[in-house]
């Protein structure tokens, strides 16, 4: 008599993060076009709430099918392609903490404080795995950037809005140390390794988001003033935005994934950045140019979200 062996129940993929990460980005930027363009609130308000039922189902969802899994939360976090990725729940979480502090100026600091707090516990602990000899080149990707130059960044501009630029300064500075170490890494891994597979592909678009969440983050802390840092990150941002239009040959080549959501929060970092530099500078013309950017990545975010819906229906 043969032995029935019960298939292995694994976990929910932690790319799928992404979708609340990018609606966050794309509910930021009309935040910012709300004060800076006169948009209506209320459309950020909107975002703002399906960014936090999409961060919160998807948490939910991850921990109920881990329960349910064979798979340990521990073996997910060590998986090379996976692990970095669980950083977006805490990131998300500083963006959303930052965002409560306009309406509810005591939870938004103590939101902020905790994730902040989870988002350095898991970079150290992602570092300490990485250094104890389980980084290995072919598996990195995009997503490396997260834990600690995301996590950085993000911490840092929210800090800075909620009343805590001191321990902001702290935290972008981890930021611009693992932009530069990571980033090499990646760069030195894509140019000279094997190329990335197709679901990977995707990530090629984060390289563009660290210079743009800094300089955010730059902003929120030092004020909106064209000072050396703002203009080194602003240069940064566009030679690697330039690199992403070299790119598009190529993404047009992919078919639609779950991995497209990699697209959205890095192209709303740079929507978002470019429309703080119009509103900073206000050449001729700027609110009609920083509308079109406002449109252009709420319609692109719009696309990939009503892709995904169709999949999943399809499913």
């Amino acid at each position: 008599m043969t032995a029935v062996v019960a298939p292995r129940r694994t976990r929910l993929p932690l790319n799928n993060l992404a979708v609340a990460f990018g609606l966050s980005g794309l509910a930021g930027m009309w935040t910012l076009a709300a004060d800076v363009l006169g948009a209506p609130e209320s459309v950020a308000l909107l975002l703002w709430a399906v960014a936090v039922v999409a961060w919160v189902g998807l948490t939910v969802a991850h921990a109920v099918r881990g329960w349910q899994s064979d798979e340990s939360l521990a073996d997910q976090l060590r998986h090379p392609a996976q692990g970095p990725i669980a950083a977006l729940m805490p990131v998300v979480g500083l963006l959303v903490g930052a965002e409560a502090h306009r309406w509810l100026p005591r939870l938004g600091p103590a939101l902020v404080i905790v994730f902040a707090v989870v988002a350095t516990v898991f970079a150290g602990w992602m570092l300490a795995h990485w250094v104890s000899g389980h980084l290995h080149l072919e598996s990195v990707h995009g997503g490396y950037f997260l834990p600690t130059v995301a996590g950085g960044f993000v911490a840092g501009g929210s800090l800075a809005k909620v009343g805590l630029p001191g321990l902001g300064y702290c935290a972008f500075a981890v930021g611009l140390l693992f932009w530069l170490m990571i980033g090499t890494l990646i760069l030195a891994r894509i140019a000279v390794h094997s190329d990335l597979p197709a679901p990977l592909i995707p990530t090629l678009a984060i390289f563009v988001a660290p210079p743009a969440v800094g300089g955010s983050a730059w902003f929120a802390l030092n004020g909106p003033r064209a000072d050396v840092m703002a203009l080194s990150l602003g240069g940064a941002t566009v030679i690697l935005t330039v690199m992403q239009f070299a790119l598009a040959p190529r993404y047009r080549r992919l078919s639609f994934s779950l991995g497209f959501w990699s697209f959205t929060f890095p192209y709303a970092a740079v929507a978002h950045y470019s429309v703080e530099w119009l509103a900073l500078e206000r050449p001729v013309g700027w609110r009609v140019w920083a509308w079109m950017i406002v449109v252009a990545i709420s319609s692109f975010i719009t696309v990939v979200a009503v892709q995904t819906l169709r999949r999943w229906r399809r499913r």
